[in-house]
């Protein structure tokens, strides 16, 4: 009984483990949106960030989760664009970049993670104005000791009501899709990136798959939103993108809320899996089957 509830708080926060957004970022967001809008996933301006050298555009799901495209603003100064978390995403034409998880208690999530022997960097206030003149704001939080949003989520606590955050229209951007299901993750090590997870959300053992043609190996944890994508071969595209930008997202999977007449190209854990146009977007999006 004592071992059980020692273990619970952890177990809690790995129920509580979900996607608050998920970021594609590049140089030039008129031209992310565009090509995401061309692929049936409506995008609406989000405004320009507090820091002064962002802005952002975003489809919002029903499930509350968001898909986010950022990018410099006009003219932004380019000192200010290096010292950026997210500065090697911005200069290049577009990328799967970083996720977010939410928090209703930064403080004690921190602590628990820390206590866990996780890394966690001191809260950061930010926000943004939407074009409507609506002010949001929020505290961030990093984890691990990687890029921002990389291997682990980054944390993020609303101060201003959260759905005027994902639902700037008051409502979902799209019902095509329920929301996003899963972020891949690219990692050098797979077993030593499952461990991090399960150390940090205290998460089950991990189911493997392979996809030759997506050149990975592949782990998923029951109860958390992550496949981990470890390169087969170096010279791979995911060995490439490790050399270039390191740990983190390499794509994003949406979740459908009813069958789709495209082919499924990829089957991860049972999961029929069909990608979008990479040539058109730049980057690696896919669609999942409806859950039952």
């Amino acid at each position: 009984m004592r071992w059980l509830l020692f273990f619970l708080p952890v177990l809690l926060c790995a129920a509580d483990l979900r996607i608050d957004h998920a970021t594609v970022a590049g140089r030039d967001l008129k031209r992310m949106v565009a090509a995401l809008e061309a692929a049936g996933i409506p995008m609406v301006y989000g405004g320009p960030h507090a820091n002064g050298v962002t802005e952002m555009s975003l489809c919002s799901f029903p499930d509350g989760s968001y898909l986010e495209a950022i990018a410099p603003i006009p003219n932004a100064d380019p000192k200010k664009v290096d010292r950026h978390e997210w500065a090697p995403f911005l200069k290049q034409d577009a990328a799967a970049c970083a996720w977010a998880t939410r928090s209703d208690d930064l403080k004690a999530d921190a602590a628990r993670l820390q206590k866990a022997g996780i890394a966690v960097s001191a809260p950061v206030n930010a926000g943004r104005r939407r074009p409507d003149g609506v002010r949001l704001e929020w505290a961030t939080a990093d984890l691990g000791n990687g890029q921002r949003g990389g291997l682990l989520p980054f944390l993020i606590q609303d101060f201003t009501p959260r759905d005027l955050r994902a639902y700037p229209q008051g409502k979902p951007t799209t019902s095509e899709f329920a929301g996003l299901d899963a972020v891949v993750i690219a990692v050098r090590d797979l077993d030593a990136a499952v461990a991090e997870y399960r150390k940090a959300f205290g998460l089950p053992a991990a189911s493997l798959d392979v996809d030759h043609a997506f050149d990975a190996r592949l782990a998923r944890m029951p109860g958390a939103p992550v496949i981990l994508a470890q390169p087969l071969t170096a010279e791979s595209w995911i060995g490439r993108r490790l050399e270039r930008f390191g740990e983190g997202p390499c794509a994003f999977l949406l979740r459908a809320t009813r069958d789709r007449k495209t082919s499924a190209t990829s089957r991860w854990f049972s999961n029929p899996i069909a990608w979008f146009d990479e040539a058109r977007l730049g980057w690696r999006l896919g669609v999942v089957a409806p859950r039952n």
